[in-house]
């Protein structure tokens, strides 16, 4: 069996890897990650081969950019969509839309996965590759309400990759585009022990203001970080699961207001009473502060692992 995977960077990136801890050995994985994306190059090129493929928007990006850009994605994905491929999984964002859509033509059964901080509304790459996709996997027994048709897995997280310690850091980080705000709010606090990965932030203002945190762009093995903390502050975004549920972490939820493409503090606060978080409403460093403290005396729940729950599937049956 062959299968092909979009890794569309962040937590798209992430359910592809989730999927391939599963699938690795068992079938031959065709990753198609964003162009010059080398976060998530370095994240799934150990399970198989790497196409890119340019992605359309990001949540910064204007209207503008997309209409330049669609020409060039669908060129790449018409070259790299073959009928050689038994399964095609869509991780999300518009960057899957134009693969997800020639593997349909092409005759290729398609799961479509919706994201795992949609509660209150579908995401739209989801809703549009809906009527075309063989199964719609959801994570959430909520996200029926708007996906009728669509099947319950459970939450994909990640297999821990290192030994689940507790170092005493917290780690704060804000996901590929970066959480600036919640940075330089939590750059107010007398922290000592931070690890701060900022994505596409500038790290050195923090870098310089603070010489005794660790302070990063990137790092592929973002696992190890996770591991070791004794706190995660995230954004709304797959990191919080993995935080909780693969490495049974304490959270605190810090949704990021300019992200306009992403879920907000409804979804937020439904994804924290699911995973025992504190969901932050007010980013301030007095509600930073509390929300610290508040999780430092909570525990994760357990959910069941839709990611191998998803594998076994796929490699046990034959959609076409």
């Amino acid at each position: 069996m062959r299968i092909l995977i979009t890794a569309s960077g962040g937590g798209h990136t992430g359910y592809a890897v989730s999927l391939a801890q599963r699938l690795h050995g068992k079938t031959d994985l065709v990753f198609i990650i964003p162009e010059s994306d080398t976060w998530s190059k370095a994240k799934v090129e150990r399970y198989g081969k790497v196409i890119e493929v340019p992605k359309p928007r990001g949540p910064y990006d204007s209207m503008t950019k997309l209409i330049l850009h669609l020409p060039k994605a669908l060129v790449k994905s018409l070259g790299s969509v073959s009928r050689k491929f038994d399964i095609f999984i869509s991780s999300g964002s518009n960057h899957s839309l134009f693969p997800a859509l020639i593997a349909w033509l092409k005759g290729i059964p398609i799961y479509n996965i919706e994201s795992c901080v949609r509660f209150t509304k579908p995401s739209r790459t989801a809703s549009i590759l809906r009527p075309f996709s063989y199964r719609t996997v959801l994570q959430w027994d909520e996200q029926k309400r708007f996906h009728p048709s669509g099947v319950v897995y459970g939450p994909l997280y990640e297999i821990p990759e290192y030994e689940i310690r507790d170092r005493g850091y917290i780690l704060v980080t804000g996901g590929t585009y970066g959480h600036k705000l919640l940075y330089d709010v939590v750059s107010q606090l007398e922290l000592d022990n931070v690890v701060l990965q900022c994505g596409n932030v500038d790290p050195e203002p923090y870098r310089k203001r603070h010489p005794n945190w660790t302070v990063f762009s990137f790092d592929p093995d973002f696992g190890k970080w996770l591991a070791g903390a004794s706190i995660v502050i995230s954004h709304l975004g797959k990191t919080v699961i993995d935080a909780a549920l693969t490495y049974r972490k304490p959270v605190v939820i810090v949704p990021n207001p300019e992200l306009k493409l992403t879920a907000g503090w409804e979804d937020a606060r439904i994804l924290a009473n699911k995973l025992n978080a504190v969901v932050v409403d007010e980013i301030t460093p007095s509600a930073i502060l509390r929300a610290i403290e508040e999780a430092r005396h909570r525990s994760p729940p357990t959910h069941p692992d839709g990611a191998k729950i998803l594998a076994d599937e796929i490699l046990s049956c034959s959609p076409h």
